[in-house]
């Protein structure tokens, strides 16, 4: 018994880890990936190069919790890497090839001022197709997977549905929510005043794309729909809607009112509000109603031999990220390139 609760205590470690390191990607790419979908809504020439210019010092920092989250995943819950990956490899494929065209875009676009409007487009390009590509893989994992045998059992196209339309398209409009908002903080003038006015539209479509998807969610599963509303379960659940009610308050109150960073930080709130959520209805699964955490989870000696390395690691990768946003703080000057 001693051995079981051991090994049951450290796949919930790892699964802890894991979501630790899929936030910390999303809420800290989300925003430069924001601001390349909001790219073409920026006057060419200053407006521009300072959007770039505020995430030039720590985007490709970002990405490394991406892959933490993906390679934790393959080494601590190798069954359920291998059931989601096929099922969502043309998703993958997309999310891989737009990180790798609005990276490519991103420091072409400096050296290569003649062709400056193709790299703006393959940026902007890039950046959408990453940020729906990962909504899509969300929606896909929420509405489940056919899995017959420890193996994925679905068609190539199964994650293709109206529910992963509308996850994709939510998690666009979020990371442009995150875009506006982070440059909100970063700059001044009429380059604020612009970001102010994408981030109230925006505060609205984000907050109506949360609800829409919330309200779509239960009617996935019937095992969704008791985990949110039966008793009394009901009772704690009900704080995550109402939570998100008095960001949302705060997140306007903060646009309006003029604030610099509290926009910032009340929409990356709402993203953690909506991730609580998804932990809420798909806990203990990996693979929504087919594999729990502890059916794909690797040997408890694997898992206690990468945790020695990942408990050094994250720490590492926290502190050199910090010291990069710590240098890099204030409002953009004359420029990081």
């Amino acid at each position: 018994m001693t051995g079981l609760t051991y090994s049951l205590d450290l796949t919930v470690v790892w699964a802890v880890i894991i979501a630790f390191g899929i936030f910390a990607y999303v809420v800290m790419d989300g925003f430069d990936l924001g601001i390349g979908i909001l790219f073409p809504g920026f006057e060419v020439g200053a407006e521009r190069d300072a959007a770039m210019n505020s995430i030039a010092p720590v985007w490709d920092g970002n990405e490394t919790w991406l892959v933490l989250g993906g390679g934790g995943l393959f080494a601590a819950f190798p069954l359920a890497y291998a059931i989601i990956l096929p099922a969502t490899y043309p998703l993958v494929i997309a999310m891989l090839l737009g990180l790798v065209f609005r990276g490519v875009a991103f420091e072409f676009r400096w050296r290569d001022p003649v062709h400056r409007r193709w790299w703006d487009r393959a940026f902007t390009l890039g950046s959408l197709v990453a940020a729906i590509a990962q909504g899509m893989m969300l929606g896909a994992i929420l509405q489940g997977m056919r899995v017959v045998g420890r193996a994925f059992a679905g068609g190539w196209l199964d994650w293709l549905t109206p529910f992963t339309v509308l996850t994709g398209i939510s998690v666009a409009v979020g990371y442009a929510l995150l875009g506006a908002t982070w440059l909100i903080g970063k700059t001044d003038g009429p380059a604020q005043a612009h970001a102010r006015r994408m981030a109230r539209m925006l505060s609205i479509a984000t907050v109506v794309a949360m609800a829409a998807v919330s309200m779509a969610t239960p009617f996935l599963s019937y095992d969704y729909w008791r985990r949110w509303f039966a008793m009394p379960g009901v009772l704690l659940t009900a704080q995550v809607p109402l939570l998100v009610i008095v960001i949302t308050r705060i997140l306007f109150w903060s646009i309006a009112r003029g604030r610099h960073k509290l926009p910032f930080l009340a929409a990356l709130a709402l993203f953690l509000l909506g991730y609580v959520g998804l932990g809420i209805s798909i806990f203990p699964y990996v693979v929504p109603r087919a594999i729990t955490i502890w059916a794909a989870a690797a040997p408890a000696q694997s898992q206690l031999f990468m945790l020695v390395g990942t408990v050094v690691i994250i720490p590492i990768i926290i502190g050199y990220t910090g010291w990069a946003y710590w240098v890099f703080r204030g409002k953009v000057g004359e420029g990081y390139h």
